[in-house]
Formats: C-alpha cells, sequence, structure tokens
C-alpha cells in the first residue's frame, strides 16, 4: 500500500494527515502553536513555530507508522492565506509573520485605491483592497519598517515559508498568490503594473506553480530528524480554502462550501474568471488547473465561539458548551450576536466594526448566549449566500465542513438559515485532505481530481431545510441584517478608546 501525506498549516495549529490510495485517513497529528496580538487589530506568528511543530508532528507519524517509510510517496499543503513572512538574501527571517486577521493597515488600503484605482484593481486582481490581504502588509512594512523592508530578498506566504524550510525550494501556486493582490487572477502571472505602481520590486515575488507540482524531494536534515525518506517528493499544495474545496469535493459548477475553522468561508466553484460580483466576494484561483472559485469570509466564525469559551467558559470544552444548546427555541430568546470581534469581511470590509449581544436581560443563561453566538457565525455566512443567489447562482446543497459539521444541532441551524440542503462528510478533514488528494494527483494515483475525489470522499448525511425554521430565520435574519448599519458610528467612536 502507497501514502501520501498532508499538511495544513492553520490559524492555531498544524494538522499532519496520513492516506493511503483507498482514501482512508491513517494517522491525524495536530500540534497548536499561539498567536501573538501586541495591539489591538495586530496579529502575528513567529514563523520557525510552524516549521518545529510540523516537524514533531512528522516524526510522531513516522514514529507510529508499521510500514516502510519509502511507502509514503508524497506530501503537500494546504495553508492560512494571505500572510506575510519576509526573507533577507540569505533566507533568513526579517520580523514575525503578519497574518491574514491582521487589521493594521486600512491606510495601505487606502493607498492601493488611491494610487491604482478600485476598477483597474478589480480587473486585475478581481478582488478588492482589504487589511487582511498580503500586498497591504508588504506596504505597511515597506512604510515602517524601512530598515526591515530593504533586507527584504522574498517574501512568502506561510505555508510556501514551511515548504521552503522541508525542500530548501522557493516558490509560490496560484491559489494562494490570488489573495495577495499581486497576481494577475485571469493571466496567472504576478502583476507587473501593481508592483511598479506601488514601487515594489517584482523580484520580491517568488516564483509560480501548479498545486499539484513536484517541487523537490524533502532535505537530508528533515528526513533525519522525521525519519521520513530522503526520496519523498513535495508538491506545492494550495490555499486552505482552495484544499478544503478539493477536500469537499467542490469541483465542478454548482457546488458550494461552508467551512467553519477560525474564519467561515462560503466558497462556490466556478469554471471561469468572468463573472462580476464587483468585488463584494473574493474570487481566487483554484488548486484545480484553470478553475476557479468565488469565496464570501466571516472574520470570526469559530474564533468567536472560542473566544466566548476562553472568556467565560474555560473549564468547558466544545462538547460541554454546546450540550443543551437544542433546547433553546431560535432567536436566542430575544438575543442576537454579530461576530464582529476583529473586523469583518463580507459583506462590509469593515476593520473597524466590533461584535455586540443585541437583547441581553435578566432572563437569559449562558446558553442562549451560546446559541446565539452559533446564529450570529451562521448569519454572517448567509450574507455571502445572499450575495451569490442575487448574482444568479444557484445554492440547493452545501458540503458543510469544520467545527459547524461537528454539532447536529449546528448543522440543522445551517439547513434552516441557508435554506438549503446540507451534506456532512462521512470523514470531515477540511483542508488537509485536500492537500493530501494534491499529492496523490502529483504522484500519478490519479488522472484528475475528480477522479481521485470519487475514491477519497464520501458522504455520511444529508440534512434537509425545515420549513417552519426557515421562515422564523428568514424573519430573524432581516433583523440582524439591521444591526451592523446601527452600530458602525457608535463602533468608530469607541475606536479612540481600544488599546
Amino acid at each position: 500500500m502507497k501514502y501520501v501525506i498532508g499538511i495544513d498549516l492553520g490559524t492555531s495549529a498544524v494538522k499532519v494527515l496520513l492516506m493511503n490510495q483507498n482514501g482512508k485517513v491513517c494517522k491525524e497529528i495536530s500540534k497548536s502553536y499561539p498567536l501573538i496580538h501586541v495591539k489591538s487589530g495586530y496579529s502575528e506568528q513567529d514563523p520557525s513555530e510552524w516549521v518545529k511543530k510540523t516537524i514533531e508532528a512528522l516524526a510522531e507519524l513516522v514514529k507510529d507508522f508499521d510500514g516502510h517509510v519509502e511507502d509514503i510517496e508524497g506530501i503537500s499543503f494546504s495553508g492560512q492565506m494571505h500572510g506575510l513572512v519576509l526573507l533577507d538574501k540569505n533566507y533568513q527571517v526579517l520580523r514575525r509573520a503578519i497574518l491574514w486577521n491582521d487589521t493594521r493597515t486600512t491606510q495601505q488600503c487606502k493607498k492601493i485605491y488611491d494610487v491604482i484605482g478600485e476598477e483597474k484593481l478589480l480587473n486585475i486582481t478581481k478582488n478588492p483592497a482589504l487589511e487582511g490581504f498580503t500586498l497591504p502588509k508588504l506596504l505597511w512594512v515597506k512604510e515602517n519598517e524601512k530598515d526591515i523592508y530593504e533586507r527584504a530578498s522574498v517574501f512568502m506566504l506561510p505555508k510556501d515559508y514551511l515548504r521552503y524550510c522541508m525542500t530548501g525550494q522557493i516558490h509560490s501556486e496560484y491559489s494562494d498568490a490570488a489573495g495577495t493582490l499581486l497576481l494577475n487572477v485571469h493571466e496567472k502571472v504576478w502583476s507587473k503594473e501593481i508592483c511598479e505602481l506601488l514601487g515594489i520590486d517584482i523580484s520580491l515575488c517568488p516564483p509560480l506553480v501548479h498545486s499539484y507540482e513536484c517541487v523537490g524531494t524533502i532535505t537530508s536534515s528533515l528526513a533525519e530528524s522525521t525519519g521520513l525518506s530522503k526520496s519523498t517528493k513535495v508538491y506545492a499544495g494550495g490555499a486552505d480554502n482552495a484544499c478544503g474545496a478539493i477536500g469537499a469535493g467542490i469541483l465542478s459548477e454548482g457546488k458550494t462550501l461552508c467551512s467553519i475553522g477560525t474564519s467561515g468561508v462560503i466558497l462556490s466553484y466556478e469554471e471561469n474568471s468572468d463573472r462580476d460580483f464587483k468585488g463584494k466576494v473574493h474570487y481566487f484561483n483554484h488548486g484545480e488547473e484553470n478553475a476557479y472559485y468565488t469565496m464570501g469570509v466571516t472574520l470570526s466564525a469559530g474564533h468567536s465561539l472560542e473566544w466566548f469559551r476562553e472568556v467565560f467558559a474555560k473549564q468547558e470544552d466544545f462538547h460541554t458548551l454546546l450540550s443543551g444548546i437544542e433546547n433553546v427555541p431560535i432567536g436566542s430568546n430575544g438575543l442576537i450576536f454579530t461576530p464582529y470581534l476583529v473586523g469583518e469581511r463580507t459583506p462590509y470590509a469593515d476593520s473597524v466594526i466590533r461584535a455586540s449581544f443585541i437583547g441581553m436581560d435578566t432572563s437569559h443563561h449562558k446558553k442562549d448566549f451560546v446559541r446565539a453566538v452559533l446564529e450570529g457565525i451562521t448569519m454572517s455566512l448567509n450574507e455571502s449566500i445572499q450575495i451569490f443567489r442575487e448574482s444568479g447562482k444557484k445554492i440547493d446543497t452545501i458540503v458543510s465542513i469544520g467545527g459547524g459539521a461537528k454539532n447536529e444541532t449546528w448543522l440543522q441551524m445551517q439547513a434552516d438559515i441557508f435554506n438549503a440542503r446540507i451534506v456532512k462528510l462521512s470523514s470531515e478533514q477540511g483542508p488537509a485532505v485536500g492537500a493530501a488528494m494534491l499529492a496523490a494527483v502529483g504522484a500519478g494515483w490519479f488522472a484528475s481530481l475528480n477522479e481521485c475525489a470519487e475514491v477519497f470522499i464520501k458522504h455520511s448525511k444529508v440534512i434537509e431545510p425545515i420549513q417552519e425554521n426557515v421562515d422564523k430565520y428568514r424573519e430573524l435574519f432581516a433583523i440582524y441584517q439591521q444591526v451592523y448599519a446601527k452600530t458602525k458610528e457608535l463602533n468608530e467612536s469607541l475606536a479612540f478608546f481600544r488599546n
């Protein structure tokens, strides 16, 4: 039996997955690492932690592997998008990585629009200038840490830096590069025009390859520290959302994904790059060749639930925290939560807005708050679905992965709020499976990702919407949508009091 490894470099942990040729998950190991918040709106990580924890996970996986290590034929990657890693001429890290959920770059986004213009930016990159993207971070370093910027020889995205440390080879690939605001998404090349207009040396941009391409083998030192064979091939991999789509079988027109991790994503497959959402949602290159996907993002999805547990129920695990929410009625007894803990992306692109609980009174218990958090996350995601439907896309079946697929009440909530059939996968491993599938196709096990999906992906359950609940949530959603406009000015005033 032959095997591949999928590595998912997430925001809070790295997940390493061993899969065989039958699509069976044989081993899964996860290692966590900290986020660094030095002030409000800042979110950073030490790239060395990614490498250290990945090596630990791989060594543990190999130690427990009862076959020949030569049978592990390939490794590929999924990774958190947009993060900026800067390397000097000796390829040493110059500063901590600035992550996707860092919102310090409002002024840089304004500069991008002032210099390039919104229409031209959308024509080239298919995406608006948002604080989370890589280009604004690069400009922030250029303007605020000039000595670091001047020493930089290349920028990398998080999983690409991890792959470099494992192979010694520097590359990026199209699905992750599409999230930088530096890629011409249609032509699949770094945009010389954007670089020139903003005074960025295009040599900072790494070479581009396809997600399934082999970029080398692991280094001798990595083989020694993990126990893997030096002949283990390494494939480029993809952005976490692209890999999540691959791992959920979103590989043809009309298929849609709901992924709830730290952030939440509604993602839909696109065959062409010519659909016009006017920048309301993201438009990225897929991990599948010559394909695309559109995507709406809730910045604090699972993060909202984790925040609530950490602040109000630290001693409880998530199973305990969510137990009993099925007995709380729709609308959480008159309580609404908006999940804007670090700002919001879709549909508002607002780095200043913050979260709210609306309607609190003395009759509310912890379970009301927990259900309100889940409803708020799901209604935020529904705003992306609404945009897709308004553009003419038909969305009646949605594959749900991540934290939102681990609780039966939450799955039914998604069906009712989205007014769509929800599909749960039998083996729900998210982007790590997509990464493993890219390695499997790269290794020649299958002729295409679709062929691979027929073996690797199986459905376990379908949840249908309940019409009575759909009607109630439609009313609640209309109220939810008013909260942003009515709290926007208040949050702008409160911003002066934040540390």
